[in-house]
């Protein structure tokens, strides 16, 4: 079996509670005996994978098998070329230097669903919209890439895996995917 399950803010990508004030997995009634394949951070949004099937979590997250993650990426500021173009060529964050990756300016904001609590707004300060294309996923890597051009980010939602998009889901909702939709994620 394997979930698509959009996660929303402020929910861990686990079943137990860690002592934070963050919800967890437990409270969305999935079937039996699914995990997360990866995870998401506790104030990231978007597309998680659950299964039964252990072996996905090999086939989806090893780096050589090099699956695509896309994120949509609320940043401080807009971004000049300069800054998109490092950001392309892999940036070094916490002594790693990140693969090169896709990455561009959004010419107007996405249609996502509201986010609870929205983001703060600041009326000196202009927002702006990337859409990022990976091939790996360290901790916190989409925030700590955007951070070092000097864009921090404001959300972070990950709507795609392989061909596979998050599609109509709504935070906290999920459904099982068909076989075709399967196919879709194993996509290179």
């Amino acid at each position: 079996m394997l979930l698509a399950f959009y996660k929303p803010f402020c929910v861990l990508s686990q079943f137990t509670a860690d002592g934070s004030a963050n919800g967890n997995l437990s409270a969305f009634k999935f079937p039996k005996n699914v995990y997360p394949i990866g995870r998401l951070d506790a104030d990231s949004e978007g597309l998680l994978l659950l299964s039964d099937e252990a072996t996905l979590t090999a086939k989806l997250l090893t780096p050589e098998h090099g699956h695509q993650r896309s994120y949509l990426v609320q940043v401080e500021r807009i971004p000049d070329d300069a800054a998109l173009k490092k950001l392309a060529k892999g940036v070094t964050i916490q002594g790693y230097k990140t693969r090169p990756c896709q990455v561009s300016l959004l010419a107007s904001e996405p249609e996502l669903p509201p986010r609870n609590p929205p983001i703060r707004f600041r009326k000196n300060v202009p927002t702006s919209w990337l859409a990022l294309d990976l091939v790996e996923g360290k901790n916190r890597q989409v925030r700590r890439m955007t951070a070092s051009i000097g864009h921090p980010t404001l959300r972070l939602v990950r709507w795609k895996i392989g061909d596979f998009t998050i599609g109509g889901l709504q935070p906290g909702e999920w459904r099982e995917l068909t076989s075709a939709e399967r196919l879709m994620l194993f996509k290179i």
